[in-house]
């Protein structure tokens, strides 16, 4: 009689061959260690793998549901901006949507290429402009300059996140910094698409009027 120990291959096979041992084989319940038997194991897997599909489809529902939102919201803001017929206009028509539409508590704006009598023609210290000068994206996170926390006035000191977007458009060279006293709503690894569009669409309306 052959003493070789079967290959993996042929248990399989035999396996397939005799479907109604796999009734009488038991395994380990994963969670409280008692014996049930393969068929309820696999049903068991399945139910699992249907729970985290299930969780999976519920978060792309809510990132599309969200997407939906963000863009709804930039379109009213794009509007607004197009239908304002001056600088102070469109200043005005940006905080409100950035306040209204985004809930965004705190918004600054400065622009240093040209010149105006409104408060975001303010002087701008050189570390700052280099600041924007160097960013290829806006930058989200904690911290940022002393001068910057000083346009938001006393709320300065109790901001714990900042979303800084650099504005360029032909002759318009400055900066939106919109900020928080929640230090997770402007995180550094979120995403910047909508960022670099309001910074886009912000540049180009107020190039209409620098």
């Amino acid at each position: 009689m052959s003493t070789d120990t079967p290959t993996q291959e042929q248990i399989v096979q035999y396996l397939r061959d005799n479907p109604e041992l796999l009734a009488q084989i038991n395994v380990p319940h994963p969670y409280s260690g008692q014996a049930i038997s393969i068929g309820e194991r696999q049903v068991m897997l399945l139910r699992d793998r249907a729970r985290n599909l299930e969780n999976k489809l519920k978060e792309f529902i809510q990132f599309a549901e969200e997407n939906d939102s963000i863009g709804e919201k930039m379109h009213h803001l794009s509007l607004g901006l197009m239908r304002a017929q001056s600088l102070a206009a469109v200043l005005e028509s940006l905080y409100l949507s950035l306040g209204d539409q985004f809930a965004i508590p705190h918004v600054a704006l400065r622009i240093w290429s040209g010149a105006g009598d409104l408060p975001e023609f303010a002087p701008v210290g050189t570390p700052v402009r280099e600041l924007a000068g160097g960013l290829g994206q806006p930058q989200c996170g904690g911290d940022a300059p002393e001068e910057i926390r000083a346009w938001f006035g006393e709320a300065g000191g109790h901001l714990r996140s900042f979303a800084l977007t650099p504005l360029r458009d032909r002759n318009v060279e400055g900066l939106l910094v919109m900020a928080s006293e929640d230090a997770a709503r402007f995180y550094p690894e979120m995403g910047t698409l909508y960022l670099n569009w309001l910074g886009e669409l912000a540049s180009a309306a107020i190039a209409r009027f620098a």
